[in-house]
């Protein structure tokens, strides 16, 4: 089974390509939908992220934008943060494996927005990176509600660079054409990996 590790900056189009590695037949593993449900009421980060964030936590939940608003440009915090729920995670990842086993699958999808920035990438086979021109990029995260260009720059700041992402994978997907254009190289990709054959970045 070959483990590939699927990542991006911001607006990027990270998750809508995760989703059509889905649909080509890889399972995938969302890193941020697992965080969300360790954030929600009852969630396995609760208890442990208001006790090194007081006041992050409302009607139960962690509040992602008051928590980044604590995180985000500090580094230190980040380190912190990233030391409680990265091993709350290992369950959820471990059973997804076994999943993926038990359907015979010869591919899966790790799918973490923070695959170098956490060291993530020494435990995958292969690295494939989202990436689109900087503008495309701007102009989709601006769009988001509640993202002002400062917040932007803070995000930024925290994620390695895209060039240096580009360099360090072994695929790469633009998401700039399109997402015709976008399916044809992640079923290229796919096909790469099975072929054991590699792809230019």
């Amino acid at each position: 089974m070959i483990i590939v590790g699927l990542t991006g900056s911001i607006g990027m189009g990270k998750s809508a390509t995760a989703a059509m590695f889905a649909e080509a037949g890889a399972p995938v593993y969302d890193a941020d939908a697992e965080v969300r449900r360790l954030y929600a009421p009852g969630g396995g980060a609760v208890a442990k992220v208001e006790a090194a964030f007081p006041g992050v936590v409302v009607d139960g939940a962690v509040d992602r934008g008051r928590l980044g608003e604590r995180v985000l440009g500090d580094p230190e915090a980040l380190a912190r943060l990233n030391g409680i729920v990265h091993p709350l995670m290992g369950g959820a990842r471990a059973e997804f494996f076994r999943q993926a086993r038990e359907t015979g699958a010869d591919v899966v999808v790790l799918d973490i927005p923070l695959l170098f920035e956490t060291g993530g990438e020494r435990s995958v086979d292969k690295v494939v990176v989202v990436s689109a021109p900087e503008a495309l990029q701007h102009e989709r995260v601006l769009a988001r509600p509640g993202v002002t260009a400062a917040k932007f720059a803070a995000i930024l700041a925290a994620q390695t660079p895209d060039a240096e992402k580009r360099a360090r994978a072994d695929f790469v997907v633009d998401t700039s054409q399109g997402f015709d254009h976008a399916r044809k190289q992640v079923k290229m990709i796919l096909a790469a990996l099975r072929a054991g054959g590699e792809a230019a970045h």
